[in-house]
């Protein structure tokens, strides 16, 4: 069995879950509302299950597969982790943070556009899609931060990569835009040789 699909989804409390005929999932939680189509093959039950840890009967999502054909196998594994991510985006969101290093590098929200300037002669205006919320802070003496809030995570990793793009950190000085605690690799400069 897949490791990962044949565990339950464990639902909070407030986030409740609707497969309909067409086996489109349908997450509602605190946050928001998510959905996903979800193969025909692929069997998704809202029940119970018994924790491990108390002993209790808690709701939980169940993902199971018809046969064990390597296709069904990946998309098993596949379906669970979604769904997974879609309770865990409607009770808790995602939240991803970006620091612009580079001097006299910044960043601004203004509505859904981040205005920033990344040493090019231009200014740079990154339009970002409704779902996400952004916030631009920027301490003294220190580089500024973006931070990006959804409640999918697929879109809001896929806003911070396209940030990211906009200038990859560079391997000398570390410029550019980089996770929060992301480890650039370096490479020395050069050095004077001996004649």
């Amino acid at each position: 069995m897949s490791r990962i699909g044949k565990l339950p989804v464990n639902l909070p409390a407030g986030v409740t879950v609707e497969v309909s005929a067409d086996n489109t999932v349908s997450v509602k939680g605190p946050l928001g509302t998510l959905s996903q189509k979800v193969d025909s093959d692929i069997k998704v039950e809202v029940g119970t299950h018994t924790d491990s840890h108390t002993g209790a009967e808690v709701p939980a999502v169940l993902v199971s597969r018809p046969t064990n054909q390597p296709r069904h196998r990946s998309m098993h594994g596949l379906y669970r982790a979604l769904i997974n991510n879609m309770v865990v985006g409607v009770s808790k969101g995602y939240e991803i943070k970006q620091e612009l290093v580079g001097v006299g590098f910044k960043a601004e929200m203004k509505g859904q556009i981040l205005e920033m300037s990344l040493g090019y002669s231009h200014d740079t205006h990154f339009m970002l899609p409704k779902e996400v919320t952004a916030t631009a802070v920027t301490e003294k003496k220190g580089n500024p931060i973006v931070t990006f809030k959804s409640i999918d995570k697929q879109l809001v990793g896929q806003v911070a990569a396209k940030l990211r793009s906009l200038r990859k950190p560079e391997p000398y000085k570390g410029k550019g835009i980089k996770f929060v605690g992301e480890q650039i690799r370096r490479k020395a400069g050069k050095s004077a040789g001996a004649k």
